[in-house]
């Protein structure tokens, strides 16, 4: 998927929060300034949570409740593992954050992670950020176990009826 601005991969990720529910992890890569920040952010205005979605590099991780008022129902806790390094037990990493909301009751997005937390969860969603010269980011999901091929491919028909 091609996304040409950054307000393109905002909405993309409203768009794909449609599809995500509590306990999901989403692992997103791509070089600095790809967008994976600003997909988180989009994400978060779709599962309507609380608070500017910013980039967590300093603190590592944020928790955003849901707006309730809002309609959001599942916190989503954003995590960049960029400081983190190459761990034996991710998640006693992860753990050791103390985090007040955990994976299995919330959507869990961490930048930088891949081969750190893929197994914080049954199943995971990669998803590879690719920013092109002319700024559009390229976008590819990919499902690892679990039902993420239905809902991705359910996102990409949704997606392209849009147009």
């Amino acid at each position: 998927m091609i996304l040409k601005t950054a307000d393109d991969t905002r909405d993309f990720g409203s768009r794909l929060a449609g599809v995500l529910r509590a306990g999901d992890l989403l692992v997103l890569s791509g070089p600095l300034g790809a967008g994976k920040t600003a997909l988180a952010q989009g994400i978060g205005r779709g599962l309507r949570v609380l608070g500017d979605v910013t980039s967590p590099t300093f603190v590592i991780a944020r928790v955003h409740r849901p707006d309730r008022a809002a309609g959001g129902t599942v916190p989503m806790v954003h995590v960049d593992a960029y400081r983190l390094g190459n761990v034996t037990d991710p998640r006693a990493q992860v753990d050791d954050l103390d985090l007040d909301a955990s994976v299995e009751d919330s959507v869990t997005l961490v930048e930088w992670g891949e081969g750190m937390v893929e197994q914080l969860a049954d199943a995971y969603l990669e998803v590879r950020i690719d920013r092109r010269d002319d700024d559009s980011r390229v976008i590819d999901l990919v499902g690892h176990r679990g039902d993420w091929s239905e809902r991705v491919t359910a996102l990409s028909e949704a997606t392209a009826e849009r147009g």
